[in-house]
């Protein structure tokens, strides 16, 4: 994916899911608190039928992506396929708002959204639309209260009223360590030279990087280190050129070896996938999947996952390189299947493994639900850098930030 220098990435924006019920009012909130209109209101049942994601900036949060998915309560066939388009939105979603009307009496749904978002470590508020409008509002947040634990905030979307509580509310619901992930950890700090290893192929046009690199560098510059970068031809002549040799290396995964029998045995080497394997991930998993991959055979099955959706490339990683090198290691008959974007499968139970990109296009949250879902159906996961590793036979060597 080519960067955008001028914008915070959507991957990097705080996600805040707006969920609740058909006529709840979910698009008439999104426009009051947004003070733009961002979704369509309608009294029609259904009106909003995918998720609508609008990146904004909100203050005192930042940077943002709403999401406005569609109501549940729709029982009829659409209405299924629209709660699983709802469901992908609840796995991107960092901060939960769960909206309900004070005209309404069941709750059910409702409560039982809530405790799936309390199970995820989700943090999610209650609050309660149109609450100026009907009599028995006070009683149903009251119910509310009983049930969550949580005092809802009462809003009228209509005029805006209770939306700056909202955003301050959303504010305080923020872990504190929110924003402060490191994506090169404690591997380089104030001083360090860092050489980065980027081939520009067809997956980098010219002109332009991809994303986990533009990201790194800016990183590393915050942290005042001094950054070098070069394409893989250019590692040897600017290792010779440096008088001390560089105390990190980070490279692109698919030249690991390369880079590794060329470096200076006092330098570091980790990989862009690497570090985003722990950035988005969760890293330890990823290494001990990737120690299960000698357990695979001609006859075993993976599941090569991309969070990109471009059409196929000559010499593509996940669809050609991963799958050769694998099939190189454990034999020809051994079945790779790829898939894009967000078409992740919920039965995981055919697979012997899972290789996971890099995610850069995909938030934290969405990654660790993924991975969540192997855990609980104890099937193998790993990402491209650690599997290229491990089978360059150079895992034991890489630095884990």
């Amino acid at each position: 994916m080519a960067a955008n220098l001028n914008e915070t990435p959507g991957a990097e924006r705080l996600h805040i899911g707006i969920f609740g019920r058909t006529n709840s009012g979910k698009s008439a909130f999104v426009n009051a608190f947004t003070g733009q209109q961002v979704s369509i209101v309608s009294d029609v049942s259904g009106t909003t039928t995918d998720p609508v994601y609008k990146a904004m900036e909100v203050q005192p949060l930042g940077p943002c992506v709403l999401i406005d998915t569609a109501g549940f309560g729709d029982v009829t066939e659409l209405g299924t396929a629209r709660m699983e388009k709802t469901r992908l939105a609840a796995e991107k979603t960092e901060l939960a708002i769960l909206l309900f009307s004070a005209e309404q009496e069941k709750i059910g749904e409702e409560l039982a959204w809530f405790r799936y978002f309390r199970e995820k470590n989700t943090p999610v508020l209650p609050v309660v639309n149109k609450a100026d409008l009907a009599k028995d509002a006070a009683e149903l947040m009251e119910r509310i209260k009983k049930e969550t634990g949580k005092e809802p905030l009462s809003v009228s979307a209509a005029d805006g009223r209770g939306m700056d509580a909202v955003k301050e509310a959303l504010a305080r619901m923020l872990p504190e360590d929110y924003g402060n992930q490191s994506i090169t950890g404690g591997l380089a700090g104030d001083g360090d030279l860092v050489l980065l290893v980027m081939p520009q192929d067809i997956q980098a046009p010219k002109g332009r990087l991809i994303l986990p690199q533009v990201q790194t560098i800016r990183e590393l510059l915050d942290k005042k280190c001094m950054v070098m970068s070069v394409t893989t031809d250019g590692l040897v002549p600017a290792l010779a050129a440096l008088k001390e040799s560089p105390k990190l290396i980070v490279t692109d995964s698919q030249v690991f070896g390369h880079v590794c029998s060329h470096k200076p045995a006092e330098s570091m080497l980790t990989s862009f996938s690497v570090l985003f394997a722990a950035y988005k991930g969760d890293l330890p998993y990823y290494v001990e999947g990737a120690k299960q991959m000698d357990r695979l055979g001609p006859d075993s099955k993976v599941l090569i996952a991309e969070c990109c959706t471009h059409a196929p490339l000559t010499e593509d990683i996940g669809r050609v390189k991963l799958p050769r090198m694998l099939r190189k290691r454990y034999g020809e008959e051994l079945s790779v299947e790829v898939v894009s974007g967000t078409d992740f499968p919920q039965q995981l139970g055919d697979y012997d493994l899972i290789i996971q990109c890099g995610a850069c296009m995909f938030n934290r949250s969405y990654v660790l639900s993924r991975i969540a879902r192997a855990k609980r159906q104890q099937v193998p996961m790993t990402n491209y850098g650690v599997a290229i590793a491990h089978l360059t036979g150079i895992l034991e060597q890489v630095s884990m930030p």
